[in-house]
């Protein structure tokens, strides 16, 4: 009976409902929400794709030429890239481009150092600099640039205040582009051995004779902030690009002093001490020679007599009576 009677309490029945609803509640929301998740339709993302080196090798010419004339930017960029990528690390590509930028006909000349240009330019391959570190590239840049002073008439370099550098020809400022990223990243010496001074440097117009050259190279290398400016320095920092500049006659020959190798040198101090506190003025001076003049016992002795001791408070100017020195023995 006591079972039933429990059952039939008033307050289990009223916490039973609720919570039962409570619990109804918590799974219809449960239910509401997860059927409201699966209902959901949620945007696909764009799927990446990246043009691997396989896909890169497997297109050919007549596919590349197609992406270059797109209409899309990005699609020609990337074709231009791929385009470059190969010139850089094909030899029989970059000798082709090198044998075009010493071509006399000057369209010919332009498109092979775009071409070459844009292909150093592209930071996407590494090193791509090393393509042209030969030889026979720096001999090709120079050719270039010997042919270039025939594109167009230069004038006398002797004015100190006006830059004609950005007034050159777009292929001469191309090459002079060129030859800068290679000296800065390796060395003048091949641009020596290609003779880029006596080609090309030394036939500029500095001057009608010798004192003349010197003077307006001089002027030039002060006033003017170019690639030939750094170029130019950059071959003197080497004895032999400041020997080639020497021999074009645009520097004057650096004479070294001659140093005297006398084997009978005698350097004399004088010592002065002044003792403010004596009347009697300036004490004796006495010539003191280098110790290279005398012998070693000599020069014992005079380390012994120079050990002193000096005293000072700082209220008074330091005088003879402030410094104490060793007695000495006559004897030693």
């Amino acid at each position: 009976m006591g079972f039933y009677s429990f059952l039939r309490d008033d307050r289990l029945v009223a916490a039973s409902l609720g919570l039962t609803t409570v619990g109804f509640l918590f799974a219809m929301r449960s239910m509401l929400e997860y059927y409201r998740n699966q209902a959901e339709i949620k945007p696909t993302p764009p799927k990446t794709q990246y043009i691997t080196q396989d896909t890169e090798d497997s297109l050919n010419l007549n596919t590349l030429e197609s992406l270059l004339t797109h209409y899309n930017f990005a699609i020609r960029d990337t074709a231009l890239k791929i385009v470059a990528g190969r010139a850089v690390n094909d030899t029989s590509a970059v000798d082709y481009l090198l044998w075009g930028i010493t071509r006399t006909d000057y369209e010919e000349r332009m498109e092979a150092l775009r071409a070459l240009a844009f292909a150093v330019e592209d930071n996407t391959f590494q090193e791509p600099l090393n393509a042209l570190n030969t030889s026979k590239a720096h001999t090709a840049l120079v050719r270039s640039l010997e042919l270039c002073l025939d594109d167009m008439e230069h004038e006398k370099l002797d004015d100190p205040l006006y830059d004609e550098y950005y007034l050159r020809d777009i292929g001469e400022r191309r090459c002079l582009m060129l030859v800068c990223q290679l000296i800065h990243r390796f060395s003048t010496d091949k641009l020596i051995e290609a003779g880029f001074v006596e080609k090309w440097l030394a036939k500029q117009p500095w001057g009608d004779d010798d004192e003349e050259r010197q003077k307006n190279f001089a002027m030039y290398m002060e006033r003017r902030k170019n690639r030939i400016t750094d170029i130019c320095f950059h071959l003197k920092t080497s004895k032999a690009g400041r020997k080639a500049l020497f021999k074009a006659k645009l520097t004057p020959k650096i004479r070294r002093p001659k140093r005297d190798r006398g084997d009978h040198i005698k350097v004399v101090l004088e010592i002065s001490m002044t003792n403010e506190d004596d009347p009697d003025g300036p004490l004796r001076t006495e010539p003191v020679p280098r110790a290279n003049d005398q012998t070693a016992e000599e020069q014992r002795l005079r380390r012994r007599h120079r050990e002193a001791m000096v005293l000072n408070d700082g209220t008074h100017s330091l005088g003879r009576s402030d410094i104490i020195e060793r007695e000495h023995d006559s004897n030693s």
